[in-house]
């Protein structure tokens, strides 16, 4: 597996996995929109001011993109952060580590950038094992309290962590 920048080359490809990793059932067993919300979210975050390419990734698997996710400036207060998502994986190769590989790329990119801290909304049984604690345990607030322990971050500095209400990309609020 090859895990590398996301290029405006892969663009069709990735609206087209996404689409695919989010078209089944939601959580509540409500239908995916059409497109699902994740290819229209991702399209917003490549165009906005806060996207950062650096931390757009795919993973390919014999030449074929196979996973991809997207991180993008966030804030704590007006301390800047990091969101990360979305993050999909082609459905015929889940459960084969690629979404674990983009994980740990993101954040080991995030800490060499000098980054001090990466929230998302997630399952914390799968996120725990990259260091991801419910958001509150490091005095983050989610942007919806409804979200609980669902909303998470890892804290990639050591250093004091300032407490407020994380605040995704622009493109988030439309969502």
């Amino acid at each position: 597996m090859l895990i590398r920048a996301f290029h405006d080359l892969d663009r069709e490809v990735v609206d087209r996995l996404l689409a695919e990793a989010f078209s089944g059932p939601q959580p509540g067993g409500s239908p995916a929109a059409s497109p699902p919300i994740e290819v229209v979210l991702n399209a917003a975050l490549l165009g906005s001011v806060e996207f950062i390419p650096e931390l757009a990734l795919v993973a390919e698997l014999d030449g074929a993109v196979v996973g991809y996710c997207i991180t993008t400036r966030g804030w704590i207060g007006d301390r800047p952060a990091l969101g990360l998502g979305p993050i999909g994986v082609d459905p015929g190769v889940q459960r084969g580590g690629i979404g674990s590989a983009l994980v740990r790329e993101t954040l080991r990119l995030a800490t060499v950038r000098g980054e001090w801290v990466v929230a998302l909304l997630g399952d914390p049984a799968y996120y725990g094992r990259f260091g991801f604690v419910p958001s509150t345990d490091l005095g983050i607030v989610a942007p919806e309290p409804a979200w609980g322990a669902y909303f998470q971050a890892a804290r990639l500095d050591p250093g004091e962590t300032p407490v407020g209400t994380f605040r995704y990309a622009a493109p988030f609020e439309a969502f």
